[in-house]
């Protein structure tokens, strides 16, 4: 009788260079993933599906796959599938995530030569009948300034790809170190710099509640009145309406933009004018780009469906971590979130978690990746797996440690974050698990002793101890809207200093984090969202 073989369902159109990857190990059975009334019974008996961007991986879909152990997504996004019930179900997802860098930034640069030279708009003049060689008259790229608002993967490829045009690199992104700007062969500068300086403009930043409408009317009136702004990373990014008024009112040359805040998008107004160029979001649109992807998941399903680790998955389900380990995941994950909160924009150059306890003498490697990951989460464009926060450390440069030891004094394991950044600032959030529920909590930050149950929404400030500080924040949030659920405070008897923390019952509106630390003369404030 011979050996079943693990099934994988297809459910959209992938290049036959998928199939050829997945080999002959498996049964391969196809279905429309865009289709429930087919995706779901085909379901039942897939050990792992391949997707792409119509087929809806939700709740009610992975509770019809009970022997599903891998979701991949054949590209970068997962909108489409639900990370945490698949966590909660033990199914492991993953993506594509470096599958279509190279083709948005060659888009990117397209858009920038586009625009440069008025391609577009001159083409529909030509086709409409229209032979005007004035109007459509264009800039040269050498010499001139590009700033790269985002100097990741993609900001890199097209820094490293600009500069063969003769342009002077500018960049902004505060989780650059300089050393490694230089070894791009970027000046980094201030936004407000860059925006000044520059002549053309791109941006490739992660879409966070901080970074949506980050280009706005403000930064419109900073720019050249013959700057080009060009977006191909994430929709929103730039205000479109404010985008409508600059180009209304000439504040900037022209605009390329390739992504928008809700898609399909149609008939928007600042489609009207000659100088913006749009395209439908096309920057994973190539051949390429889809093959890699295919050929990328492929392989991670192989790896997946081996038990072995996998590169890109997003989020940890099974392999070979510890029973005692594996709850400390996300609790050293979200410390690496709050440490990248506590330090206020300066790029950190070194990342070191300290494990102390009785699980010092197990692999908590996987711990040290959950930090990473954290770290990075909130701050760089790329999806950040546990896999692929190191070599994010690395292009970034900063350096990654672990460190254990046996001695916990005052609780039974202890897990610690500790950062240094450019400046020399030394941070450290340290948190513990605690009682049957293994309730996550944060029990120390930069030398302070507390113990604040772990939440989504925090408040940190450290401030120079004295009467009516915390009826002052009190009042402050209670006119934003904002519930206090529970806080903690310490201080260091030697300096006065004081640090609290509090947990909150919603998020804290944009400009309230900066009205307290002014309030009361913080030395350190940080409004914390660990919303997944």
């Amino acid at each position: 009788m011979s050996e079943t073989k693990p099934v994988v369902l297809i459910a959209e159109e992938l290049s036959p260079a998928t199939v050829d990857t997945l080999g002959p190990d498996f049964e391969i059975r196809n279905t429309d993933g865009a289709d429930r009334a087919q995706l779901l019974p085909a379901l039942r008996e897939a050990d792992a599906v391949l997707v792409r961007s119509a087929t809806k991986m939700d709740a009610e879909a992975i509770a019809a796959a009970p022997r599903l152990k891998v979701i991949a997504r054949a590209g970068v996004g997962l909108d489409n599938v639900d990370t945490k019930a698949a966590t909660q179900a033990g199914v492991m997802v993953v993506n594509a995530p470096t599958s279509n860098i190279l083709s948005a930034a060659e888009l990117t640069c397209g858009h920038i030569l586009g625009v440069a030279r008025n391609i577009a708009p001159a083409n529909r003049a030509l086709k409409d009948g229209e032979w005007k060689r004035s109007k459509y008259s264009g800039v040269e790229l050498y010499e001139k300034k590009l700033g790269i608002i985002g100097l990741g993967r993609i900001g890199s490829l097209v820094a490293e790809r600009m500069r063969s045009f003769g342009m002077e690199i500018l960049a902004y992104d505060p989780y650059v170190t300089s050393a490694r700007a230089q070894q791009i062969g970027a000046q980094l500068l201030s936004l407000d710099e860059l925006l000044a300086q520059s002549d053309f403009i791109t941006i490739h930043m992660p879409k966070t509640p901080e970074t949506i409408g980050m280009i706005s009317d403000e930064q419109f009136a900073t720019m050249k009145d013959t700057a080009f702004v060009v977006n191909v990373a994430r929709g929103g990014l730039i205000d479109e309406d404010a985008l409508h008024r600059a180009l209304e009112a000439g504040t900037i040359g022209g605009a390329a933009i390739d992504v928008f805040s809700s898609e399909p998008a149609v008939g928007l107004p600042f489609f009207e004018h000659d100088r913006a160029v749009v395209t439908p979001h096309l920057g994973a649109s190539t051949t390429e780009a889809q093959e890699k992807a295919g050929v990328s998941v492929a392989k991670s399903v192989r790896l997946a469906l081996a038990g072995e680790l996998v590169p890109d998955a997003v989020n940890v389900a099974g392999g070979l971590i510890d029973e005692d380990v594996r709850p400390g995941i996300p609790l050293a994950e979200k410390l690496g979130r709050i440490l990248t909160a506590l330090s206020t924009g300066d790029s950190l150059t070194v990342v070191e978690l300290e494990v102390a306890g009785e699980i010092a003498d197990k692999d908590v490697k996987s711990l040290q990746l959950a930090a990473l990951k954290g770290v990075f989460t909130d701050v760089v464009s790329d999806q950040v797996s546990y896999v692929n926060a190191p070599v994010l450390a690395e292009q970034r440069g900063v350096e990654s440690r672990l460190t254990t030891t046996p001695e916990s004094p005052a609780y039974r394991n202890t897990v610690t974050v500790k950062g240094a950044t450019s400046n020399g600032t030394q941070l450290s959030v340290s948190g513990t698990l605690t009682g049957p529920k293994q309730v996550q909590k944060v029990i120390g930050i930069d030398g302070y002793e507390l113990e604040v149950p772990l939440a989504t929404h925090l408040l940190v400030f450290r401030y120079a101890g004295r009467p009516g500080v915390i009826g002052t924040i009190g009042r402050i949030l209670g006119d934003a809207g904002v519930n206090i659920a529970g806080m903690d405070v310490s201080r260091q008897p030697e300096s006065g200093e004081e640090l609290a923390m509090l947990t909150l019952d919603s998020a804290l509106p944009a400009g309230v984090a900066d009205e307290v630390g002014q309030a009361i003369g913080a030395s350190k404030v940080a409004g914390i969202d660990l919303e997944d």
